[in-house]
């Protein structure tokens, strides 16, 4: 490993990387829309060989008590040893917590869901929506085609159709009704190895990182959740630095939302 990492650091100092990319280039990202027929929305992403599948469900439930006039979100990551041979089978570890978290965070601190619109009939019946991630290969940088998909697995949700005189949910029909999601939040990933700052990790270049920090923001440029891993710091200069990138970044990604 220690080796490994000289050979990254050594990579660094030319602006390389192992894979030949440039320190702020992403591997290739490809998006499939709805590819599960039964989900109410779904999204499959890729960045390179990392590939994460999101599908949404709705349900109708009751509202939490400090927020009797709001639909509820729930965000759940299940890290399968299919994925990556480090994930065991059993209750969710650090690693499915942090991910949820993040992804969760990113969609509820950006507003970018009117979850007042999602009460039925206030402290008694709301829409609760439901985001399950299921990693299908970890290369590295799962918080990023995480919360790609999840945002894009939103967007094009639909809520099925709700019976108000038998009070009942119709999962069989849908109706034409969408989450309002007139924001976008994008999330970026960026490693620090040495003194060396680098975007989108794989996995050989996260085994040897001591730092890294996902930023997610909006088209306006606002800032609306952070989450560093590792032992590592940054400086004041940097983060500056990383915030702009991560705007910029988050505005190519975007596009693919859209």
């Amino acid at each position: 490993m220690d080796q490994y990492k000289t050979l990254v650091t050594s990579l660094l100092e030319k602006g390389l990387r192992h894979d030949s990319r440039k320190l702020m280039d992403y591997r290739p990202i490809e998006v499939e829309v709805n590819p599960i027929p039964r989900a109410n929305g779904s999204a499959r992403v890729k960045i390179g060989n990392t590939e994460v599948i999101v599908g949404v469900k709705f349900d109708v439930g009751t509202p939490f008590p400090d927020t009797q006039d709001e639909g509820v979100l729930m965000v759940n990551a299940e890290l399968s040893p299919l994925a990556n041979p480090d994930f065991e089978p059993g209750p969710p570890g650090p690693a499915a917590v942090e991910l949820a978290r993040v992804v969760d965070r990113g969609i509820r601190e950006s507003h970018c869901i009117d979850f007042t619109k999602l009460c039925i009939k206030e402290k008694e019946k709301v829409w609760m929506t439901f985001v399950d991630i299921y990693p299908m290969n970890d290369d590295g940088n799962l918080l990023d085609a995480a919360a790609l998909a999840a945002v894009i697995a939103l967007k094009n949700a639909v809520l099925p159709k709700y019976d108000e005189k038998e009070e009942k949910v119709m999962f069989k029909e849908m109706s034409k009704k969408k989450l309002d999601m007139s924001k976008l939040p994008v999330l970026v990933t960026f490693a620090k190895n040495a003194s060396y700052i680098f975007i989108d990790p794989d996995r050989k270049e996260e085994n040897v990182l001591d730092t890294r920090l996902s930023v997610s923001s909006l088209a306006d440029g606002k800032l609306v959740a952070m989450q560093k891993g590792g032992q590592g710091t940054f400086t004041k200069e940097e983060l500056l630095n990383i915030f702009d990138l991560a705007v910029e970044k988050a505005k190519e990604h975007r596009k693919l939302i859209k």
